[in-house]
């Protein structure tokens, strides 16, 4: 009978391990697909993937949607390397709801203890105007007007891209530019009422 037992916890433990395997590989895989279409560097991936693996370890991603601790694990990958890409562009990618992605998010979070780093604004000006198609001239303003909301402590638990782009938005109105707010919020990945709740607060910045 021991041995008999034994043979089964063998037995099954092959068969976690086996099942963890196929899940690691299609999860690879999927990050493979998404690395190209959100054009995301070899380490992201890497980190995602070590991210995803360790979840499957402990058995995080047991009845919730693959695709969206997928998605997860590539989010706090990104969070991690401080590479800039929102949860929609992220949601878009893989075809989920945003609200389940979060929620897996902070599964991830919480269960596996990650330290996330707060993402600078500013690094999110570049990746916004280039969608757009702003002059050089326009981010160094936008740039500024971070930097002084920064030193006034006003940007503190605020959405980055969001920043971003309200100073974006500013940068253009002050330099006689037409500019459209949906536009520019679809180009950071946040509604139309976050950019106009920000630009409240950063149009009354002394600059």
């Amino acid at each position: 009978m021991k041995m008999t037992l034994m043979h089964l916890r063998t037995w099954n433990s092959r068969t976690q391990n086996d099942r963890i395997d196929r899940n690691f590989r299609q999860a690879f895989s999927e990050l493979n697909r998404l690395k190209d279409k959100l054009a995301i560097s070899d380490a992201v991936i890497e980190k995602a993937a070590y991210i995803y693996r360790k979840a499957l370890e402990k058995k995080l991603v047991r009845g919730r949607s693959i695709p969206a601790m997928i998605g997860a694990a590539l989010y706090a990958a990104c969070r991690d390397t401080e590479t800039p890409r929102t949860l929609n562009d992220i949601t878009a990618a893989i075809n989920i709801k945003r609200k389940v992605l979060t929620a897996c998010y902070r599964v991830l979070v919480k269960e596996l203890d990650l330290k996330m780093p707060v993402v600078d604004s500013v690094q999110c000006v570049a990746r916004i105007a280039s969608k757009v198609g702003l002059s050089e001239k326009t981010k160094r303003y936008a740039v500024k007007i971070l930097k002084k909301a920064k030193q006034n402590e006003i940007s503190a638990g605020k959405d980055p891209m969001g920043l971003a782009a309200s100073a974006l938005y500013i940068s253009t109105c002050r330099m006689g530019m037409n500019s459209s707010q949906k536009i520019m919020a679809q180009a950071a990945g946040v509604t139309e009422v976050t950019l106009r709740n920000r630009c409240k607060g950063l149009k009354l910045l002394d600059i």
